[in-house]
C-alpha cells in the first residue's frame, strides 16, 4: 500500500449531509461526497491486511484494497476500471448499499472501518464527470437472442454482461420506465433516477433493446403493485422467440398484517406509497396520490423500506411520524469480537430518522381503529401491545396495550416472494418460500425447472440488497452464456 501507516495516522471521515431544513424542501440527493483529498486520506487508511475480508464481505467481491490504493496514488481512472471489473453499477451501490464490506474491514475489529462506500461513490462520480464510462459494444455477434424479464439491478446487470458477450438482449419491463425497484422503490432523495437513465443510454449503445410497458406472463388482477403495462406477452411467445429467458423481477409480494381493521382506508403497503411519489417526481399525473401531509403517520417495519417511508412522509409535511419495530431495540455498538467480519445487529439510524421520527421497539399492532362520522371507514388510530423475550420467543406483555393516533399507516414489513403468476406462466418450480427454484452451482447454475429459463436476483433468492441483485445478474449472465455457447469468458 502507498501509506503503510495510514491506518494509524488518519481517522475515518464520513460523507456529509445538507442541513435537514434544506433537504426536506426537495426530492434531490443531499449527500456531500468526499473531496479528492479526503478520498485520498480514506484510501490511505486501507492497511494492506493480507487477507482482504472486505473483498469477501462484498457480495460482488469488489477489489477494494486495489482501488483504495489507486485513489491514494491519484490514479482515478485506473480505480474506476478496477471498480467496474466486478460491479456494473457502482453509482447505485455507492449510494444505497449498506456496505457489508465495511463491517468486514479488518480495522472494524476494534476501530472505525475504512470508508469504502464513500470512496466507491467518489470514484464513480468522477468517472462519469471525466467521461471514462463509455459503451463497450461487442466485437462479434453470436446471433443468439436472450430475453431478460425485469429491469431492476439483477436484470440490468445480466443484460449488460450478455450484450457485451455478443448476444442480442431484450429487456422487458412492465412499467413505463426502466429500473424496477431501483426506479420505483428507492426515493429520489436517496438516488436520483438520472443515474439509471445514463446507464440505460450506455446499454442501448451496447446493443440492449428495452421494451417498457410490456408484461410478460400473467398478473393477478387484484395486485396493488405498480404496473403500467399496455401490452402482454405470453410465456409461450417469449420462449418461442428467444434462445434463453432470464427471469429477474423483484420480490414484489409485500408481507401483510392481517389484524382487525386492515381493510380501512388509510392503511397501505409501502410499495403503494413510495412508487407514487417517484412517478410524480418524474412528471406523471396521478389521481388520488397517497399523501402524508398534515397526517399522523405510523410506519410498521424497521428496515430500509420503512426508513424510506419516514423520509417521504417528512417531505410531504406529516404532522408526526412514528416507526414500529417488532424486535427489541438493538445495541448502539455491536460486540465486535463476536460479530466481525459478519454483518452485525446494532441500532442503525438513517438520515430519514434524523429528519424527524419517533421509534418504538418490541411493539406489535393488534388492531386498526375506524373513525366515525366523516371518518367512517377510515383509520384514525391503532392499538398496540408491547413484547418481550420469554423462552426464546417474543410474547405479549400483559397490561401494555396502548392506542396511537394514526391518519396514515404504511406497512413496510418486507416482501415474501415474487409474483407467483409470473413463475407459474413459465412453469417454474418454486422453493418453500415461493421463489424460483434454481441453484447457483457452476454447472447449470441459475437454471430453473423449465427448459432454457433462468432466474436471478430477488426472483430467485428473495428480498435482498441491490448489491446481491447485481452479483446474481452477473453470475446468471455467465450461466446463460455457457448454456448458449458451451463456454463463457464472462466473469463469475
Amino acid at each position: 500500500m502507498g501509506k503503510v501507516t495510514g491506518f494509524l495516522e488518519y481517522e475515518r471521515l464520513e460523507e456529509g449531509y445538507e442541513p435537514v431544513a434544506t433537504r426536506l424542501k426537495t426530492w434531490k440527493e443531499f449527500v456531500v461526497g468526499l473531496s479528492e483529498d479526503q478520498a485520498k486520506v480514506q484510501g490511505a487508511r486501507c492497511m494492506d491486511c493480507g487477507t482482504p475480508f472486505c473483498n469477501n464481505g462484498c457480495p460482488v467481491n469488489n477489489i477494494i484494497p486495489d482501488f483504495n490504493d489507486l485513489v491514494f496514488r491519484g490514479e482515478w481512472q485506473a480505480a474506476s476500471e478496477t471498480l467496474h471489473q466486478t460491479n456494473n453499477f457502482p453509482e447505485f451501490t455507492g449510494r444505497v448499499c449498506p456496505a457489508p464490506c465495511e463491517a468486514a474491514c479488518t480495522l472494524n475489529i476494534n476501530g472505525d472501518a475504512v470508508g469504502i462506500k464513500s470512496i466507491e461513490h467518489a470514484i464513480i462520480d468522477r468517472a462519469w464527470a471525466e467521461g471514462w464510462v463509455q459503451p463497450q459494444p461487442p466485437a462479434l455477434k453470436t446471433g443468439k437472442r436472450v430475453a431478460v424479464v425485469g429491469s431492476g439491478p439483477a436484470g440490468l446487470a445480466a443484460a449488460q454482461q450478455l450484450a457485451r458477450a455478443g448476444h442480442e438482449v431484450t429487456v422487458f419491463e412492465k412499467n413505463s420506465r426502466i429500473g424496477g425497484l431501483l426506479r420505483y422503490g428507492i426515493p429520489d432523495f436517496k438516488m436520483e433516477k438520472t443515474h439509471i437513465d445514463r446507464r440505460v443510454a450506455q446499454m442501448r449503445a451496447e446493443g440492449v433493446v428495452f421494451r417498457t410497458g410490456v408484461l410478460v406472463g400473467t398478473w393477478p388482477a387484484a395486485s396493488k403493485i405498480t404496473n403500467d403495462a399496455q401490452e402482454t406477452l405470453g410465456a409461450e411467445q417469449v420462449l418461442a422467440e428467444f434462445d434463453a429467458v432470464l427471469l429477474a423481477g423483484g420480490s414484489e409480494t409485500s408481507r401483510d398484517l392481517v389484524v382487525p381493521g386492515r381493510e380501512l382506508d388509510g392503511v397501505h403497503f409501502a410499495m403503494e406509497f413510495l412508487p407514487q411519489q417517484n412517478k410524480v417526481n418524474a412528471g406523471d399525473k396521478l389521481k388520488g396520490q397517497i399523501k402524508a401531509g398534515g397526517k399522523h403517520v405510523i410506519v410498521i417495519g424497521g428496515g430500509d423500506t420503512g426508513s424510506d417511508c419516514v423520509g417521504t412522509s417528512n417531505r410531504h409535511g406529516a404532522a408526526s411520524v412514528t416507526q414500529f419495530e417488532l424486535l427489541p431495540r438493538p445495541p448502539e455498538v455491536e460486540d465486535r469480537p463476536l460479530t466481525w467480519p459478519y454483518w452485525p445487529t446494532k441500532l442503525r439510524t438513517s438520515s430519514s430518522h434524523e429528519e424527524g421520527c419517533a421509534r418504538e421497539f418490541a411493539i406489535a399492532t393488534k388492531e386498526f381503529i375506524a373513525g366515525s362520522g366523516k371518518d367512517k371507514g377510515r383509520v384514525v388510530a391503532l392499538k398496540t401491545v408491547q413484547l418481550h423475550w420469554q423462552d426464546g420467543r417474543m410474547v405479549e406483555m400483559a397490561g401494555s396495550e396502548k392506542q396511537w393516533k394514526a391518519d396514515l399507516v404504511l406497512l413496510a414489513m418486507g416482501f415474501v416472494a415474487p409474483v407467483a403468476s409470473v413463475l407459474e406462466a413459465f412453469g417454474v418450480d418454486k422453493d418453500a418460500r415461493g421463489n424460483a427454484k434454481a441453484n447457483t452451482e457452476a454447472a447449470g447454475g441459475y437454471r430453473t425447472s423449465a427448459a432454457k429459463v433462468f432466474a436471478a436476483g430477488d426472483m430467485r433468492r428473495g428480498q435482498s440488497l441491490v448489491v446481491w441483485a447485481i452479483r446474481e445478474g452477473r453470475q446468471a449472465a455467465r450461466a446463460v452464456d455457457e448454456f448458449l455457447m458451451g463456454t463463457s469468458t464472462l466473469p463469475r
